[in-house]
């Protein structure tokens, strides 16, 4: 069994704004592209055109309804990949050490040179955040980009995971949470993030902003976005036209 780092150096992770995503999915295509493309085994899709696709994804979104007592429900969408937890099931039931935490940065990665696709992480991780890929036979799970983020040869404004530099919201936010004046760590203290199932104690990195509810639109004392379109703008047509109405109401 693999053993999980004291400590580590930097905590590497995300922010998710469940208030901003719109659940377009660019994250999701950018980065199964990218991973398909570089680290490791490409992400094999089975069957794609047949009657039961199947894909090997690192991110998903997911859709749901939220209601407030005395309010309209409202849609929410929820992108879930691996959070690179401190204290990670998924790395201490590997039997062969495929699965480990770095020290340096607090990325939970998998070797698939030594990965035997038993599954046993899959099983542990209470997110559901490990895919099989069954064309490769091997474990894949979110890396963080790695081979992106300290990647000298491209453009330093590159250097963040697939899925942050495309989100066209700006929902997602990537960073280290061992600093207190980051990005991330700022986001997390101002709008209370929250992690995934606390209840679990794997002590996610990731942190989630909650969404908030929005208010109803319409109804008494509310706002009503036709009523500019709806007044009357002139009660009596003026001009050649007002003569000319004036005139046919004559004969």
């Amino acid at each position: 069994m693999t053993t999980l780092p004291q400590t580590t150096q930097r905590k590497l992770g995300l922010v998710i704004d469940l208030d901003t995503c719109v659940g377009c999915h660019a994250c999701v295509i950018n980065c199964k592209e990218w991973n398909t493309s570089n680290y490791g085994a490409p992400l094999s899709d089975m069957d794609a055109y047949g009657a039961e696709p199947m894909g090997t994804f690192l991110n998903r979104i997911h859709t749901y309804e939220a209601k407030k007592p005395g309010s309209n429900a409202q849609t929410v969408h929820f992108p879930k990949s691996c959070l690179h937890c401190e204290d990670a099931p998924c790395v201490t039931v590997c039997p062969t050490g495929a699965s480990y935490k770095r020290v340096e940065d607090g990325i939970v990665l998998v070797n698939e040179d030594s990965c035997i696709g038993c599954g046993l992480c899959a099983w542990a991780c209470p997110y559901g955040a490990r895919e099989l890929d069954k064309a490769e036979g091997v474990m894949k799970k979110c890396t963080l980009c790695v081979d992106r983020i300290y990647n000298e040869n491209i453009p330093e404004v590159d250097r963040i995971p697939a899925c942050v530099r495309t989100c066209p919201a700006g929902a997602r936010h990537f960073g280290d949470f061992a600093d207190p004046d980051s990005n991330v760590s700022k986001l997390t203290a101002e709008r209370g993030g929250i992690d995934l199932m606390p209840e679990q104690g794997t002590k996610p990195v990731n942190k989630y902003l909650p969404p908030r509810l929005k208010q109803d639109i319409g109804g008494i004392g509310k706002i009503d976005i036709l009523a500019p379109y709806l007044e009357p703008i002139n009660e009596e047509a003026g001009g050649f036209l007002g003569w000319l109405d004036k005139a046919l109401e004559k004969l």
